[in-house]
C-alpha cells in the first residue's frame, strides 16, 4: 500500500459555463505555465455547504460571473488522481486528487462580466471554446473527466 491509497479524494464541484453560442468557458491556470493547458472553473466544497452552492461560490470566485441560469447537475461523481509529482504539493498534502460534481450553468451576462483578477486569482487567461475541444486543452490527468463531460454535452440539446 503506498500513500495515495491513504489519501482520501477532496470533495468539490466543477462548472461548465456556456455562453449564448454553447461554447464553453475555459482559464490557462496560473500554477501551471510550463504547458498550454486551460481548465473550467472547479474547487473545493466547504463544510455544511451545498454542492450547487459551491459551485455558483467558486465561479464567482474565480471568474466574477454571477448572472448564470443553472441547465443542470450532471448525474454521479467524476474523479481524479493527481499524478505523483503533485502529492503531497497541492492541498497541504491532505488528499490523493477530487471526487467532483459537475454543474452546466448558462452565462446570460455580457462578457465584461468576467473577471480574472480577483482577489485570489487562479487564470492568467480564459477563452471560450467548443465543447468537442474540452479534452485537448486539459492537463493530462483531468483528460478522462474532460471527455465524459464533452461527450454529457454532446448529448443536450443546448439550444
Amino acid at each position: 500500500m503506498n500513500n495515495t491509497d491513504i489519501l482520501p479524494l477532496r470533495l468539490g464541484v466543477g462548472i461548465i459555463l456556456l455562453n449564448n453560442k454553447n461554447k464553453v468557458f475555459v482559464g490557462k491556470r496560473i500554477d501551471n505555465q510550463e504547458g498550454n493547458y486551460w481548465q473550467m472553473p472547479q474547487g473545493g466544497v466547504d463544510k455544511n455547504e451545498n454542492f450547487l452552492e459551491a459551485a455558483k461560490r467558486e465561479l464567482e470566485e474565480e471568474t466574477g460571473v454571477k448572472t448564470i441560469k443553472v441547465i443542470k447537475e450532471i448525474d454521479g461523481w467524476l474523479t481524479y488522481d493527481l499524478p505523483n509529482n503533485l502529492l503531497g504539493k497541492i492541498w497541504g498534502g491532505k488528499y490523493r486528487g477530487q471526487k467532483q460534481k459537475w454543474f452546466i450553468m448558462k452565462f446570460i451576462g455580457k462578457n465584461k462580466e468576467i473577471n480574472i483578477k480577483t482577489k485570489h486569482p487562479e487564470f492568467l487567461d480564459w477563452k471560450w471554446i467548443d465543447t468537442k475541444d474540452l479534452p485537448k486543452v486539459a492537463v493530462n490527468f483531468k483528460i478522462n473527466i474532460y471527455k465524459k463531460l464533452s461527450k454529457q454535452l454532446a448529448f443536450l440539446n443546448l439550444t
